[in-house]
């Protein structure tokens, strides 16, 4: 199923193959159909919650932000009786800066790792937030606490402690490709494939697994803890696709990934977007963007509601 990722050895080649590469991406797509004056509504998650918001789109409650480096040492007041939270940059990308607290108690605070640290490092890492060393370009950024996600128990055997996720790429309001990104203890409990998480590609009718991948070799199986991948299928699917439809609506953007999470109570959330998605979804998958890309282009019906895009997906036929 790696086959012809493996078996080219050019940038040429992998084109031929239907692979979208980085280059290509950037012109072809991203410049055609992503303005860059509407970039700031998807690289500041403070203002992409407060737009899903605005039209219904479920996430993350945020329970308070902190821009100035004074207000730093406001963060008990911010918290106040909740024990538990997460405060990550506000222009983050990749998952760094993002500190998951799943206990705070007597002046402790415990992380999703185990680790015990107190509020001095939680100071810290706010004013690390602040002064850009986590955000895009290094600018000066903003701490945001939310609450924290409570993953549903569909995922446990597939997870190693951190919060897995649905990426869905979405073209012209289309969901095109998506994958599932579970965390593993290589990966530090965070959902980043670059890190050694694994992704897992779905199908995009049905949300079942299709292959699995980690540090772009094939698995099947979680290596924590030795679950089958291949069993995988994301419950409330159509719900997921609907965030991502409901995203292109919300900002504009032609090209962008949606990045969902399924928590126990309150159903699939989206917890960030990306107008510059990573592409190694495609290996995921086992299928090239070109194509897909190419197939919404030419045979797909413009002038359609979110639901109706959406409903159109799922009953597509399988090729």
């Amino acid at each position: 199923m790696f086959e012809w990722v493996k078996s080219f050895a050019s940038p040429r080649q992998l084109s031929q193959a239907g692979v979208l590469g980085m280059n290509r991406r950037n012109f072809d797509v991203i410049s055609k159909y992503n303005p860059r004056r509407l970039y700031p509504l998807v690289d500041d998650k403070v203002k992409t919650k407060e737009l899903a918001n605005k039209i219904g789109i479920n996430t993350p409650h945020l329970i308070g932000k902190i821009e100035y480096q004074h207000e730093a040492k406001n963060i008990l007041e911010l918290i106040g009786n909740r024990h538990e939270f997460v405060i990550k940059p506000a222009q983050g990308s990749g998952g760094k800066g993002v500190l998951v607290i799943r206990d705070y108690r007597d002046g402790v605070f415990t992380t999703a790792s185990g680790r015990t640290i107190g509020y001095h490092e939680v100071y810290q890492h706010i004013s690390n937030i602040l002064s850009g060393l986590y955000s895009l370009g290094g600018k000066y950024d903003t701490a945001i606490i939310e609450e924290l996600v409570h993953f549903s128990d569909i995922f446990k055997d597939y997870s190693y402690q951190g919060v897995p996720d649905v990426r869905v790429i979405v073209y012209k309001g289309y969901p095109a490709l998506a994958m599932t990104r579970l965390p593993t203890k290589a990966s530090g409990g965070r959902a980043n494939l670059h890190q050694g998480a694994i992704g897992v590609g779905l199908d995009i009718r049905t949300g079942r697994a299709l292959r699995g991948v980690c540090r772009d070799m094939p698995v099947t199986r979680q290596p924590d803890t030795g679950a089958d991948l291949m069993k995988i299928e994301v419950p409330f699917w159509r719900e997921h696709l609907m965030i991502g439809a409901l995203a292109y609506e919300m900002t504009g953007l032609g090209y962008l990934g949606a990045d969902i999470v399924l928590d126990a109570e309150r159903g699939p959330m989206m917890l960030e977007l990306n107008a510059r998605p990573g592409l190694a979804i495609q290996i995921a998958n086992g299928i090239g963007l070109v194509e897909c890309l190419r197939e919404i282009d030419n045979h797909y019906p413009e002038g359609l509601s979110a639901p109706q895009r959406v409903d159109f997906v799922l009953n597509k036929r399988a090729k």
